[in-house]
């Protein structure tokens, strides 16, 4: 999507942003057709997979190779080991006995590691075999657990995820095919004089809630994104085990789940929290603005008062579901607001993200979102509905039939 946007709208190389960089793709993408990339994420994962991405195209692959070639000799010597996995409730027992110890060992050997980026390679491809030797399979936000773990499964059918990998066959499998997928690589690439002139990416680790502020006016040329969408969707479930592998407790991961946009049922409201950092940054005024902005919107108060009458009659299968869609585009719109004051006039805004629908009512998240986009200064140039949409969920199906929802690209341009 990003070539086919920066070529759609003939854009020239310059400054680009993506304030939900997730593993990179735009950012990635952007460098390498010579723009200046700048990036946001809060999750650590996705920000482990960039660093990994730049460890890759700085190392060395004969201390790969040589890595791989005495790394089990190395190991066998150990007695112990200095790293281990600190499991969280929702990660234990994930493992079979044998494979925790040898990835504890295997993590040990990679802190002794002088090199970062051989270091990064190497924990990168323990993250990536997590599923394969786990007793554990991601379904949907959720952990699904075979019925061999020593966790306590309800009595529904057994979920039996079938040959479960020893670590070290798949971490050997996962190197040896990073190292021969670079050798593919150096192989094949273009001679250095035919690339665009390459610049670093520069990440912002955090909530973009509080990044953008910190950004100059008008500095962005352009701004490629995909915000997380209002879909319930717990990220810090999904990467649990990757989480717990990069040394995260639970008291890490719970503040993670609240710092994230409000996606989830379990996310608290986080207007007095902006309210105030706001007032300690003497723009006080900007807050009132974006909230009056917000309340402006009828068709969100219309969505609000729909969902609160849906609540009543019983049919959301989740009474806090009000709660987060009302703080997810609160979020948004305070999101979209520093998006605005950080493009340059005539700046192009692209955005992807897709409908929701509770309790049988669809939620017209493109239509406002771009309302608000309107009352910042934006004019909207196109909502692109792609061809297939998104299927309702299985629960609302049965409830309330099958309806395809819409999946929509923004384009927004700054007046």
């Amino acid at each position: 999507m990003v070539n086919h946007s920066l070529t759609e709208y003939d854009l020239q190389t310059g400054k680009i942003l993506d304030p939900f960089a997730g593993v990179g793709t735009t950012l990635f993408a952007a460098k390498e057709l010579g723009w200046r990339p700048y990036g946001i994420e809060l999750l650590p994962v996705g920000n482990f997979v960039m660093k990994t991405r730049e460890a890759v195209s700085n190392i060395h692959l004969f201390e790969l190779d040589n890595v791989l070639r005495t790394i089990w000799d190395e190991i066998a010597t150990y007695r112990d080991y200095s790293v281990y996995i600190n499991h969280i409730p929702i990660t234990r027992y994930a493992f079979p006995l044998e494979t925790e110890r040898l990835l504890n060992m295997y993590l040990s050997y990679c802190e002794r590691i002088l090199n970062e980026d051989l270091k990064c390679i190497l924990k990168f491809a323990a993250l990536s075999v997590l599923e394969e030797v786990s007793y554990t399979r991601k379904d949907g936000q959720y952990l699904r657990w075979d019925y061999r773990s020593q966790r306590s499964l309800s009595a529904k059918k057994p979920f039996d995820k079938g040959r479960i990998k020893p670590f070290k066959e798949a971490i050997n499998q996962k190197l040896y095919q990073i190292l021969n997928d670079l050798r593919i690589e150096r192989s094949e690439k273009i001679p250095f004089e035919e690339y665009p002139q390459e610049q670093p990416i520069t990440l912002g680790q955090g909530s973009c809630l509080e990044h953008l502020p910190a950004i100059e006016d008008n500095y962005f040329d352009v701004i490629i994104t995909s915000p997380p969408y209002c879909n319930r969707y717990d990220y810090t479930r999904t990467y649990a085990l990757e989480l717990v592998l990069l040394g995260h407790n639970d008291a890490d991961v719970r503040q993670l789940r609240q710092s994230m946009l409000s996606c989830t049922v379990e996310n608290k409201g986080k207007v007095e929290f902006l309210k105030n950092f706001y007032e300690q940054r003497n723009n006080g005024a900007h807050f009132h603005k974006v909230m009056n902005v917000y309340h402006s919107s009828k068709a969100m108060e219309e969505v609000n008062l729909v969902l609160a009458e849906l609540n009543t009659l019983g049919k959301l299968n989740n009474s806090n579901i009000p709660r987060m869609v009302k703080n997810y585009f609160l979020e948004m719109c305070f999101t979209i607001s520093e998006m605005f004051r950080l493009i340059r006039p005539r700046g192009l805004c692209i955005m992807v993200n897709d409908n929701v629908r509770y309790g049988g009512e669809e939620i017209p998240v493109d239509l406002i979102l771009s309302e608000f986009a309107e009352g910042f200064g934006f004019n909207i140039e196109r909502i692109f509905v792609l061809p297939k949409g998104k299927g309702n969920s299985s629960q609302q199906m049965g409830n309330f039939g099958r309806s395809e929802i819409r999946k929509c690209v923004y384009v927004w341009q700054k007046i």
